[in-house]
């Protein structure tokens, strides 16, 4: 299988200076590795062709943010599997070979997430994805290995090959023929949460994902955009209400979709509270936006295939901050 390392990139000499010689150095007698630059306007580009001559480049027009810009710059790579993975993430010797091993014996796994720990403490898991992603009865997305801001420490309790919900976009790997089927990311989205409804979508065609613990990188995590930047609250709040209404079955979607909205304004309080007032505002434009999309994302809706069998029936929001359950393992 022909094999394409895709590294997004904006503005991030610094990033690519500093990770991307351990991509080149264990990928590439596996996998052609390309930079595909999302109109930067630093030299990141120039200091990639001075110093890494075998990095392919594309070049996109414009800064589409991580939806789009992972879409147009596909269109010009032609590869069986995609891996895209974020210039944030230090890979490791014999990463790939597990997970191609996962897509050549496995026809259906349409998409695979391998073990992502923290570059900062490489003994605890990663925010984004940790040991493979979830969602709950209200859409809330969580790991093995992170439930909401706990994170667990490695000790090898998720070493094994698990089916999951979702695969996190900091490295996340598709079949070529897949992304294409499914038209990608969701533009909509710019930045947060696209992979897990492209996930969302994949499963409602009946592809199966999969997490490979055999496989270790490690994510820095908010090099883009930090937990405390008020744009990531607006996107992971107003994103997560995009992938519920589109994706959501039908019996529920109104019971989440207004559970959900009690609970941001909930979660609005708790920031006034902290003294943030501008995450409320984030909050607040999040809601705006999603009310002005709500036409556009029916439509979407009513063009997906729907089924019901995979809709997980728990939910971590009361396990987690009522009943005081902070593992992936305790969870029912």
């Amino acid at each position: 299988m022909k094999t394409a390392i895709v590294i997004l990139n904006w503005n991030g000499k610094q990033l690519l200076e500093q990770f991307l010689p351990s991509i080149v150095e264990f990928s590439s007698d596996l996998a052609d590795v390309y930079v595909a630059d999302n109109a930067s306007t630093d030299d990141s580009i120039a200091f990639v062709k001075a110093n890494f001559p075998t990095v392919k480049i594309v070049v996109n027009e414009v800064n589409g943010g991580y939806a789009k810009g992972y879409n147009d710059a596909l269109q010009h790579i032609e590869a069986d599997i995609y891996c895209l993975i974020n210039s944030d993430i230090e890979v490791t010797k014999n990463w790939l070979p597990p997970v191609l091993n996962i897509f050549k014996n496995n026809s259906n796994t349409a998409i695979v997430q391998p073990k992502l720990l923290d570059f900062n403490d490489k003994s605890k898991f990663e925010y984004a994805g940790a040991g493979g992603g979830f969602v709950d009865f209200l859409g809330y997305p969580y790991c093995r290995g992170r439930v909401f801001n706990h994170l667990e420490t490695d000790n090898g309790q998720f070493n094994d090959v698990a089916d999951i919900f979702w695969a996190s976009g900091a490295c996340f790997f598709i079949r070529s023929a897949v992304f294409h089927q499914l038209n990608g990311f969701d533009e909509d989205y710019f930045a947060h949460q696209e992979e897990i409804d492209l996930c969302w979508r994949a499963q409602n065609e009946g592809f199966h994902i999969k997490y490979v613990g055999e496989s270790t990188v490690y994510h820095v995590g908010g090099a883009t955009l930090q937990e405390s930047n008020p744009q990531k609250t607006y996107l992971n709040f107003r994103n997560s209400l995009f992938t519920i209404l589109k994706n959501v079955p039908r019996r529920y979607l109104i019971q989440i979709v207004v559970s959900r909205l009690i609970l941001d304004g909930v979660a609005g309080m708790k920031f006034l509270i902290e003294l943030r007032p501008v995450h409320t505002l984030s909050i607040l434009k999040a809601h705006a936006s999603f009310y002005q999309n709500l036409r556009k994302f029916i439509g979407k809706r009513r063009k997906l295939q729907r089924k019901t069998n995979y809709f997980i029936h728990k939910s971590v929001v009361w396990q987690y901050f009522i009943l005081g359950r902070r593992k992936f393992e305790n969870l029912r």
